[in-house]
């Protein structure tokens, strides 16, 4: 079971944390949590080990940009057996709440991720609509990018969030070498 952790709960605990942030690289260093390490949600398996040597020597709690991936990958770690902390409302609670956020030096801000995803729904839907003028049937395409949102919502998953999350934007250079580190820190503490 996974135990919510406000960030005014956070805020006083967070030197004996272990903080994970599972949002891409890319949001990653446009604004973090201090001491927070970055695993995305899409790396979190390969991750498993070393959260589990970091959760042997304290609590983790996990975050992301509003709490919806943290919650995903919380019970992902619950599976395998790991307990964390999800931290309520994510990155932006804390950067509401006047807390300090983090940031990658030399690393461009890049955009969140469910702007993104509202960004490219958006535009298939118009271009779907605008481009049915000349071709009929296209608007399929709106359609479909709506079934795409609604199953989205129903499911509280993100298929277009993920594969956007792949993308040489969203994956700052020298992401996989600081993945790497990271995974060696969480293995060797803090």
């Amino acid at each position: 079971m996974t135990t919510p952790l406000t960030v005014d709960q956070l805020q006083p605990r967070l030197q004996q944390l272990t903080v994970i942030d599972v949002r891409s690289p890319g949001e990653f260093a446009g604004g973090h949590i201090p001491g927070a390490h970055n695993v995305p949600l899409d790396q979190l398996s390969q991750a498993l080990p070393a959260l589990r040597a970091a959760a042997a020597r304290g609590e983790l709690a996990i975050t992301c940009a509003s709490g919806a991936r943290a919650g995903n990958a919380c019970e992902q770690l619950s599976a395998a057996g790991i307990s964390a902390l999800l931290i309520s409302g994510g990155t932006a609670a804390w950067a509401a709440g006047g807390h300090q956020l983090n940031k990658v030096p030399g690393q461009k801000v890049r955009w969140a991720m469910d702007r993104q995803v509202r960004m490219v729904a958006g535009s298939l839907v118009l271009a779907g609509v605008v481009v049915d003028v000349a071709v009929p049937g296209v608007r399929w395409v709106s359609a479909a990018v709506g079934f795409g949102l609604l199953f989205s919502a129903a499911t509280n998953t993100c298929a277009m969030g993920a594969m956007l999350g792949k993308l040489p934007y969203n994956r700052p250079r020298n992401s996989g070498a600081a993945f790497e580190a990271t995974l060696a820190e969480l293995h060797g503490g803090k």
